[in-house]
Formats: C-alpha cells, structure tokens, sequence
C-alpha cells in the first residue's frame, strides 16, 4: 500500500469554473507531475467507520426507480456491512443477502464536491467474483436521474471491470454521438493481471483538448476533442466522483452470476483530485 505521508494535504476544497489551461506536452507518467498539479481535494480513509459525510454521499438510485442496468442488488445507506474504513482503506462489499426485494446489497458513493478537468487519482483493489461489476466513474453536476437526457449530458467512466473478465478494464466517455448503446462510445481496454491482489492507481486527465486514462503509468486510453460541440464532447461542466459495485445487470451479469464467489469487495486506499496550479 502505498505511504500516504508523501503527500500534501489541503484543508480547503475548492472548484475551478473553468479549465483553460494547456494540457502537459508529455503523456508519460502523468500521476508524477507535481510540477504542473496541486492536490485539491482527497480521502486518504486514514479514519474508522462509516465513509466520511462531509466527503461522500450515498447512492440508492436504481434500488425501484430504474436506473440501473437491471442489477440483482440493492444499494443500501450507511449500513456498514456494505461501506466501511478501517486501516486506512475503505471496503465496498458486495454481499449475497436478501434486502428489499434484491438477492444482495451493496454501496454506491458520490463525491459532494464536484471539479471541471483536473486529474482524478483512486488506488483500489478490484473484486473478481462472476457477476460484479466495479466502476469508478463520473457523472455531471447538475443532472439527476429525474433530468433524463442521458447521455446526451456526457459520462465517465475511469475503471470498469466485470468478474467474468477478469483483469481486463476498460475506460470510456459516453456522449449523445458516442455511446455503448450504439457501440460508438470512446474506450479503450488494459490487461492488469492481479488487479484482485494488488492496488494500482486507476488516473483519468482531462483537459479541454484531450481525456487520457491510465492504470499506474501506463497510458491506454486516449480522446481529443474534435472541436464539434457537446454531442461529442459534453465535458465542460463539473462531474461528481462515483465508486461502487454493482451485482449483475445488461454487463455484469452476461455470464451469469456465481452466488458462491459473495462476499466479493473493492478497496481502495485513496481517492487524489488534482488540477493545474
């Protein structure tokens, strides 16, 4: 794990209203460019018990309202079974349980703060049970399930990894032109081979001109900005930070879900907002 006393922490959180500045020259080792980033916003989870509420909110959207891709669990609050800190990671079981009409449960976090472009670092460990489901991802300020008009307002998704391919993780932006429901979506994949033994950081960058994903230092995913407007590239706006573990669902579930292989969990050590000094 990696040492957490290496880095600066700030007391103040703050949002930018815009992002015009230049992206790096070099795409190598993005994570390391302290020179062109500040840290803005973080949880170390170096506390016990429930996740932060002056941080975190807690996601249930989807448990009866249909947002959710048809998942098998139920989103639950502040139930510590499902989300909970200690030794300095935060745990998101997801566990076979029966709960409010679903065969398990499970948590989904939602930053309160909100950054537009910036670099976004989370150190996790992923489940690799058939049929989980873990992403890491984003999703606009202003918009709530209510609104509709998804993804015409745009998506990101850092890290998505399903158990029934384990190790392979995909990056992607979804966008009214580009979206996975007519396979025209912007993604790319990587294999990590022990992404359920080992931490690694999973960093999205992004500029006005360009998004890149990388797993530690490896570049795999890259999008630029064609200059066409928002139904290709909706990104100018702040986005909320996801973490959760789905059960399931259109993706999740393709292979089935092997009930003996619960609980399953994703760690994660620290979650590092950075943007441009």
């Amino acid at each position: 794990m990696p040492l957490k006393n290496t880095i600066l922490l700030l007391g103040t959180i703050f949002l930018l209203s815009s992002c015009n500045w230049k992206k790096s020259e070099s795409s190598a080792k993005i994570a390391g460019d302290a020179d062109n980033y500040q840290l803005v916003w973080s949880d170390e989870f170096d506390y016990t018990g429930l996740p932060d509420s002056t941080k975190w909110i807690y996601d249930t959207v989807g448990n009866s309202e249909g947002w959710g891709n048809n998942e098998a669990q139920h989103y639950t609050i502040a139930k510590k079974e499902n989300a909970w800190v200690k030794d300095g990671v935060l745990s998101i079981n997801a566990l076979k349980e029966q709960y409010e009409g679903k065969e398990y449960t499970s948590a989904r976090l939602n930053s309160k703060a909100n950054w537009l472009c910036g670099k976004i670092e989370v150190n996790a460990k992923l489940p690799k049970g058939r049929g989980t489901w873990s992403a890491i991802w984003m999703m606009p300020a202003d918009w709530t399930f209510k609104d509709g008009n998804w993804p015409n307002i745009g998506e990101i998704d850092i890290m998505e990894h399903v158990g029934h391919n384990l190790g392979v993780i995909h990056a992607s932006a979804h966008s009214k032109d580009y979206q996975w429901q007519i396979n025209t979506q912007q993604t790319d994949t990587i294999h990590i081979s022990d992404v359920a033994e080992k931490f690694h950081s999973y960093i999205w960058e992004w500029t006005p001109e360009v998004m890149r994903a990388y797993v530690d230092d490896q570049l795999y995913f890259e999008y630029k900005n064609e200059g066409l407007g928002e139904s290709k590239w909706p990104y100018v706006k702040p986005f909320y930070l996801i973490l959760n573990v789905a059960v399931g669902g259109a993706w999740g579930s393709v292979e089935g879900i092997d009930a003996e292989a619960f609980p399953q969990t994703m760690q994660v050590d620290y979650v590092r907002i950075f943007q441009k000094k």
